[in-house]
């Protein structure tokens, strides 16, 4: 299987945080967001091993965080919180179909790495996003 899909869903996952962020005036906190799959998508270009159980990782934050979303919109739950326009809204779809599509395709991809090497792969890629997305929500970068 090619790795083009994972690729594409990377790209279109940095597009669509990117986009929230002009959209909502904080293109600063999301480009910190954005930043753990922006350095896969550039891994990605150079090695064949383990870079689509890290980018799995990333895709499977990023539709968790959709979720919790979409599940405060539709009244099921209020974990995450906000006011989200229409087009945030839309941008959450799109986000989450290249998390979800990600997912497949990832796990579509047979890389000629360890298995020790794609979890540990898998659990820095996990990391770097919630650390970003952490550190993306501190005062200093969270209305920027």
């Amino acid at each position: 299987m090619t790795r083009v899909p994972v690729s594409a869903c990377l790209a279109a996952l940095i597009l669509g945080l990117l986009l929230v962020g002009v959209v909502s005036g904080t293109p600063l906190r999301h480009a910190l967001q954005a930043a753990p799959a922006l350095a896969l998508l550039a891994v990605r270009a150079r090695t064949r091993t383990w870079s689509s159980y890290a980018a799995l990782a990333v895709f499977a934050f990023w539709l968790a965080i959709m979720s919790l979303i979409w599940m405060y919109l539709l009244g099921i739950a209020r974990i995450v919180t906000g006011h989200f326009s229409r087009v945030e809204i839309a941008l959450t779809l799109a986000i989450g179909g290249a998390a979800a599509t990600g997912i497949v395709a990832a796990l579509r991809v047979r890389e000629p790495s360890s298995w020790p090497a794609r979890g540990a792969a898998f659990v820095v890629a996990a990391a770097l996003q919630v650390g970003a997305t952490w550190l993306s929500v501190q005062p200093a970068f969270a209305t920027r």
